[in-house]
């Protein structure tokens, strides 16, 4: 379903001319204020596709049908689009009366990734084009709890400093690992060899040091049930690799997290 919204977003930019690419990191999603506690629900934004086009610049921007079921989960994602598009629209108005060789753009797709009563989870995957050599990145997880009626974050699900350090020890073991093989996959001179694996290394351990904001994209897989059997952490080109590496992710089974969730939130993991 994603890949088909993306298209739409993709269609429309395609008209306006092909963008080329930008240089900074990818966005982090705003994170929902307090839970509602009013019986009454406010209303939901509208979550209307866009599709506009300009000789300076293009935007496309998909949301996903669920979204608009969980007002709070709206106004989350019509936040970060809002932002998006707010950013783009400053690098137009620098633009003066010029016209840029390439239409600035900004293709952003909401999708779904997993829908259940007990959490809804989004997708958000796109880039922006305001000139240099490559498009700036957007990328945010959005994990929704119906039942509390607000965002489910990292800070949230594992609050102590500790647990955070195991996750963080974790996941920069995988990270490693993959560096590893795919610079042996290169077959690189030795000395080529340990100065990529070297500086590979210092971005894995600054992106993954415990901070909840350097694990705060993140995905659940889950079984057939809807219990959750592992998070997937997502982490945006430039956080712990170069801009060619890609978006990087590691699955967590749900066993090694357990021990590190807050105990209210366990029962949404398989085993817990």
């Amino acid at each position: 379903m994603w890949q088909a919204r993306m298209a739409v977003v993709l269609l429309a930019i395609a008209i306006a001319g092909c963008g080329r690419e930008g240089e900074d990191p990818a966005r982090t999603p705003p994170v929902d204020p307090a839970v509602a506690t009013t019986a009454v629900k406010p209303e939901a934004p509208e979550l209307e596709d866009v599709i506009e086009r300009d000789p300076r610049y293009v935007i496309g921007i998909s949301y996903p049908p669920i979204a608009r079921q969980y007002p709070g989960l709206a106004r989350l994602l019509e936040a970060y689009a809002r932002d998006a598009r707010a950013e783009l629209m400053v690098a137009v108005s620098g633009l003066g009366n010029s016209k840029p060789a390439a239409p600035y753009e900004l293709s952003l797709a909401f999708s779904e990734v997993a829908a259940t009563p007990d959490l809804v989870a989004i997708a958000a995957d796109g880039n922006t084009y305001t000139g240099g050599a490559h498009a700036n990145p957007l990328l945010a997880r959005f994990v929704w709890l119906p039942k509390e009626q607000r965002q489910l974050t990292t800070s949230i699900l594992i609050p102590d400093p500790a647990r955070l350090q195991a996750l963080a020890d974790y996941l920069r073991e995988h990270l490693a690992t993959a560096l590893s093989a795919r610079i042996d996959g290169e077959e690189l001179p030795p000395a080529e060899r340990a100065r990529m694996l070297e500086t590979g290394t210092r971005m894995i351990d600054a992106g993954t040091s415990p901070d909840p904001r350097n694990f705060a994209q993140f995905e659940p897989v889950l079984d057939g049930a809807g219990r959750i059997t592992a998070l997937r952490f997502v982490f945006p080109p430039y956080q712990v690799g170069p801009y060619s590496d890609g978006m990087q992710t590691v699955e967590v089974p749900a066993a090694v997290l357990l021990p590190m969730v807050a105990p209210g939130y366990r029962p949404l993991f398989a085993g817990g």
